[in-house]
């Protein structure tokens, strides 16, 4: 029987929609935190570096088919634009600017999830919509997905504190009147390496531990039914099992989000959608 097509006017007015309708799942999300129906990790398969750039190419034809990117930039660059203009008026802020970008790489498994949800549609040969990606707020396992993500929000606010902490040993507490004049000092001073080198080595083991944890955790909870820790377990083999192809995918975000920084943010537009996506079918390849 064919479905009558939906659509939605106004992604926010959904979005509360969606939250109110997820009021009834709150005693299913709540079982799901700890409760394990699965209490060992799922089956981990043995990864080849071939499986990254399937996974982009996958993640491509989600991203032409679904025009994720529509919704980036309506619920996404809105923030960004705001969190730029609090950098341009608060000079002091300035040191914060690139670790914030790079940050973005520890939640985004988090801000991703309606992505996955739209691959997932896909795959199963269903027509994937704006819908869908609100949808997962009133997914019996969104409990367990919150938990995940305000344990990558306390660790995106840890690496922050302490890229501020690093700014304020090695340059000191003075401030710097424009962008030009605080890169200046970044690369004409030692302070400014010794920033760089300790900034870039404790972001590295940051970036490791939500790497770790997250992975393929969120997919894993919107696709199977397990709870919390079973989805951690199951991350962590995935790096223990194929630590070479995790590191190179990684890598692959780390550089992308990067490239996708320098044109004033724009590549975003493209590069995140497109890194939510081929995560999806990177945890399909990863998770039996």
């Amino acid at each position: 029987m064919a479905q009558t097509p939906h659509t939605i006017g106004n992604p926010l007015s959904w979005a509360a929609q969606q939250l109110s309708a997820a009021g009834s799942h709150v005693s299913a999300a709540t079982r799901e935190l700890g409760t394990d129906h699965a209490h060992t990790p799922r089956r981990v398969r043995t990864m080849a570096m071939s499986d990254i750039s399937d996974s982009l190419r996958a993640g491509w034809e989600d991203f032409k088919a679904c025009r994720s990117d529509v919704l980036f930039i309506v619920l996404i660059y809105p923030v960004m634009g705001l969190l730029l203009m609090g950098m341009a008026f608060h000079q002091a802020l300035l040191p914060l600017l690139f670790p914030m970008a790079a940050g973005f790489a520890i939640i985004g498994p988090m801000a991703a999830i309606g992505l996955y949800e739209m691959s997932r549609k896909r795959e199963m040969g269903l027509e994937a919509t704006w819908r869908d990606a609100f949808a997962v707020l009133g997914s019996p396992a969104f409990g367990a997905m919150l938990v995940m993500g305000l344990y990558l929000v306390a660790l995106f606010c840890a690496w922050m504190l302490t890229a501020h902490f690093i700014h304020l040993v090695t340059m000191g507490p003075a401030t710097q009147q424009s962008m030009g004049a605080f890169l200046s000092e970044v690369f004409n001073t030692t302070g400014g390496w010794w920033m760089i080198v300790l900034g870039c080595g404790v972001g590295f083991v940051f970036a490791l531990v939500a790497l770790a944890v997250s992975v393929v955790s969120f997919q894993l909870l919107l696709h199977r039914h397990v709870g919390a820790p079973v989805a951690v377990m199951t991350s962590v083999h995935v790096l223990q099992k194929n630590p070479k192809v995790v590191l190179c995918w990684g890598a692959v975000i780390a550089v992308m989000l990067v490239l996708g920084s320098l044109p004033l943010l724009l590549g975003l537009m493209v590069v995140l959608p497109l890194l939510g996506h081929a995560s999806w079918h990177f945890y399909r390849r990863a998770v039996a």
